[in-house]
């Protein structure tokens, strides 16, 4: 092989290695940062992993939201109509969160099987749920009270 084909052989392998080498170091970042969404069923069954960030949905159960008195703690338990999971957080809810809503929580699920959630999303407007609870309610063979089958059309 003469010199010039093998320094540019040496080139195009030293900016393949660099891209994988790049490529890779992107795709961990982005598996650390991932919030893989639950069920509650799932978390019941374990599926979901113990301290590791992740998002849980579902409705909130009516008369399971109970707040303490002496601070911004609270706790309420998500259904999917199968199984049910407890969620405490800490901070204020969302203005638009209520019981009997669909809601999805963000944070890590402790050894009792509680999800401690640091973010709690709320639905939009009455008619709105975020899409996982909607999957999740559908996979479940439940509909959300107040939800059409169909999306309404806009205009």
């Amino acid at each position: 092989m003469n010199p010039l084909r093998r320094k540019r052989l040496l080139i195009i392998l030293a900016i393949l290695a660099g891209v994988g080498i790049a490529v890779a170091l992107a795709l961990s970042a982005l598996q650390q940062n991932i919030n893989l969404f639950y069920t509650p069923t799932q978390i019941a069954n374990g599926e979901a992993p113990v301290d590791t960030r992740i998002r849980a949905g579902g409705m909130v159960e009516k008369g399971s939201l109970k707040r303490s008195g002496d601070s911004l703690d609270v706790t309420f338990v998500v259904t999917d109509f199968s199984k049910s999971v407890t969620i405490t957080y800490r901070g204020i809810l969302p203005d638009l969160f209520r019981e009997g809503q669909g809601i999805v929580a963000l944070g890590k699920l402790n050894a009792d099987g509680v999800v401690v959630a640091d973010e709690v999303l709320a639905k939009h407007d009455e008619k709105y749920m975020p899409p996982e609870v909607t999957k999740a309610l559908k996979d479940s063979g439940q509909s959300a009270p107040g939800l059409n089958s169909k999306p309404a059309k806009e205009g």
